[in-house]
């Protein structure tokens, strides 16, 4: 999640990924420290190619200062000691980079330490180069490597720090805030609900089962229109309940996924609807955004089909692959080819949970009769 928001940053500030910008930023300091090395004063008349290698290798090392800001730190430390020891009088612009990211990605322990330690190397690694007497190879030392500059890279990683740890605490704040309310909401509505139609619709629904059972019990015709009563009851209480699941369906309730798609095509035989399931591939790291919606979109497609498509059969079709997973639902029911669907709640639901994992969704009839949904969910943008 660091690395996410740490990489939206980037791209809010440069308009480049957080890599590019690295990249960049290396390839600067690399280029401006081997400048700096080509075109200073060398007491001896051909300095040691190791010495440009380490200033190239100390500038270049920064492109991983966000992967790897301790190994950073570690190895632009030991470039700078290397081409003070080769003769170089180049300031460690790197190392002050690295202090920075390390600083900034919390480990500020390390990076005391291992400033120390540079800061006592660095007047042996001038003594070694045999340019200079002990008095030049400190005065030098210290020029090249202040104390203040390292202090000032510190404190700019760790305000930096500081000031994102702030901004990630204040989403979280509004993202539970936000979520809290929703909660509370949903659940307002899910009490409304029940305690409104609960009761209506299960007197309607007893009343005329009562009704139905009396007529057939004195051996009498049951009206058309006192079943279609009996059938609408039933089906409303199923609704309400699923209604009523869905409302109070929050994060603590145990996720649907594809382990329980199993159980919505059981139900739907239940029914007397003839449904298949298929699952192919490894279901092991689908990630759960994707998961949940897999059982939303067979939920659905098995709702609407009984209760328009007429249909007798119906198959549930799932293909996990290792960049998307695709799921289809196919009925024989009563929809003409050439028609197109009248997009009711269900489906817009359906469409805005496929769009907003990036994937695509398709609900239309079959060219053999029936309907089909097709969908393809992306699982590289999902995780």
């Amino acid at each position: 999640m660091d690395r996410a928001r740490d990489g939206a940053r980037g791209r809010a500030r440069f308009g480049l990924p957080p890599a590019a910008v690295d990249a960049a930023i290396a390839v600067g300091v690399a280029a401006t420290l081997l400048l700096t090395g080509v075109s200073g004063e060398h007491p001896t008349a051909r300095p040691a190619p190791l010495g440009y290698a380490l200033l190239a290798v100390g500038g270049l090392a920064l492109a991983a200062r966000r992967r790897a800001p301790v190994t950073v730190l570690a190895v632009t430390g030991l470039c700078a000691v290397g081409y003070q020891a080769t003769g170089f009088d180049v300031p460690a612009v790197a190392y002050l980079f690295a202090v920075y990211a390390a600083v900034r990605a919390g480990r500020r322990a390390v990076t005391v330490a291992v400033s120390v330690a540079v800061l006592a190397a660095l007047p042996v690694a001038a003594l070694v180069s045999g340019t200079h007497d002990t008095g030049e190879a400190l005065a030098r030392a210290r020029g090249a490597l202040e104390i203040a500059w390292l202090v000032a890279a510190a404190a700019a990683g760790e305000a930096l720090r500081q000031a994102e740890r702030r901004a990630d605490e204040a989403e979280r704040t509004r993202e539970e805030t936000a979520r809290r309310r929703a909660d509370e909401e949903r659940l307002r509505i899910a009490r409304e609900l029940h305690d409104s139609l609960t009761h209506q619709i299960s007197i309607i629904k007893i009343q005329s089962e009562v009704a139905v059972h009396v007529a057939r019990r004195r051996g009498e015709e049951v009206p058309e229109a006192l079943l279609a009563i009996q059938e609408a009851g039933r089906e409303a209480t199923r609704e309400l309940r699923a209604t009523l699941e869905a409302l109070r369906d929050d994060d603590t309730a145990p996720p649907r996924g594809l382990d329980d798609v199993r159980g919505l095509v059981e139900r739907a035989r239940l029914t007397g609807l003839d449904a298949t399931l298929t699952i192919e591939g490894r279901r092991d790291g689908v990630p759960v955004a994707v998961d949940r919606t897999v059982y939303r979109i067979v939920q659905e497609s098995l709702t609407n089909i009984a209760r328009h498509a007429e249909a007798a059969t119906a198959s549930v079709r799932i293909d996990c692959r290792a960049d998307a997973l695709t799921v289809r639902v196919d009925d024989d029911g009563k929809a003409a080819p050439g028609t197109a669907p009248t997009p009711g709640t269900g489906l817009l639901g359906m469409g805005e949970r496929v769009t907003a994992l990036g994937g695509r969704l398709s609900a239309r009839p079959r060219a053999e009769g029936g309907f089909s949904v097709l969908a393809r969910l992306p699982l590289e943008r999902a995780s």
